[in-house]
Order: C-alpha cells, then sequence, then structure tokens
C-alpha cells in the first residue's frame, strides 16, 4: 500500500500533513478542557485514516476545506469566548 506521501502530488501530500498535525492540536486542546483528550484525539485520526487512501484531488480538496471550516469555526468560538460576545457583533 502507498503512503501518502508517494500517492499524491507533493503540495496536496504536504498540506494534508500540515492539517492533520493542526486537527490533532487542536483536538489536545478540546479534549483538556473537556477532559476527554483520547476520544477527541481517536476522532480526528479516525476520520483521517478513513480517506487516507482518497487519490480524487476533488475530494481531497473538500476534505480539506471542511476540516479547515471545523478549526476555523473552533477558533472563532474560543474568541468568542475570550472577548464575551460573538465574532462580529458590535459592543
Amino acid at each position: 500500500m502507498p503512503s501518502l506521501q508517494t500517492s499524491l502530488p507533493p503540495e496536496i501530500a504536504n498540506s494534508v500533513v500540515r492539517l492533520y498535525r493542526e486537527c490533532l492540536r487542536r483536538a489536545k486542546f478540546i479534549g483538556k478542557q473537556q477532559y476527554n483528550t483520547e476520544l477527541v484525539v481517536g476522532m480526528v485520526r479516525q476520520q483521517f485514516k478513513k480517506h487516507m487512501n482518497e487519490t480524487d484531488p476533488e475530494k481531497i480538496q473538500k476534505l480539506k476545506d471542511d476540516a479547515a471550516r471545523g478549526l476555523i469555526n473552533h477558533m472563532l468560538f474560543e474568541s468568542e469566548k475570550l472577548v464575551g460576545r460573538k465574532v462580529g457583533q458590535r459592543s
């Protein structure tokens, strides 16, 4: 079975690896807050493993976009908690 690094163009493989690492970092952060790190990290790993043999560039891009959107949504949620209001809401 070819690895992700050898079966995909380098720019896609590298960005998928970077995205995976960032998702794991965010999962660990969330897990520490909720005291369920293993569960959250396991869910991230499961989703990436589920699609690790995907070779269709369009499908890979959609999966990457979905993961990136989830990261951005969580970062917005965290910033809202820090500020105490909804992002985009005027004071």
